[in-house]
């Protein structure tokens, strides 16, 4: 039999409901910033890319897409702690996939080697956006920002902020698998 003095908690106040509460306003304030993260994403063909990565490598975007396969480009920043998620995900993609990996605003070439050595990354895909040119080519507002090239070199997914890998390799497959329909 219940006491007279116990009360019901209200769903809100339990552990479950708090929990519930914090889920819907983390998602109602990345559904917020989301135009604006996205906003000035560059759409159509993507830019003209000829860089540099830290050991020394030549990229050439157009020379890839050439290849017949898609190509992420992954916009990332060592102050960014969001960017510290998908570096695992980026670094196996690229064991697959032909990805260029742009560091945006986050120091000169011997501070990024040195990070990328500490966090065991792949320098031959690395390239330093040293002044941040290259992000505000895409019209990249945030970091992380990820844009799926097609092999005819159109810009096919755009991503800014968190994704998952999986969700990029399935892009970068549907790409793939659209490629023969490319102009």
């Amino acid at each position: 039999m219940r006491s007279e003095t116990q009360t019901k908690t209200k769903f809100w106040q339990t552990h479950w409901g708090k929990n519930l509460i914090t889920v819907i306003l983390f998602i109602a304030v990345f559904l917020a910033l989301r135009p604006f993260m996205q906003g000035d994403v560059i759409e159509g063909q993507a830019p003209t890319l000829k860089l540099t990565t830290l050991d020394g490598t030549p990229l050439d975007l157009q020379a890839l897409n050439a290849q017949g396969e898609p190509v992420l480009i992954h916009i990332w920043a060592t102050w960014c702690p969001v960017c510290t998620f998908s570096r695992d995900g980026i670094e196996n993609i690229a064991a697959d996939h032909k990805v260029i990996s742009i560091a945006t605003q986050s120091g000169d070439d011997e501070q990024l080697l040195e990070y990328a050595k500490t966090h065991q990354m792949d320098t031959s895909i690395i390239v330093n956006d040293l002044d941040g040119q290259i992000a505000k080519l895409f019209g990249a507002k945030g970091v992380p920002a990820d844009f799926v090239i097609a092999p005819n070199g159109n810009i096919e997914f755009v991503e800014v902020g968190v994704t998952s890998a999986i969700g990029l390799r399935l892009r970068l497959w549907w790409s793939g698998l659209n490629a023969g329909d490319a102009p």
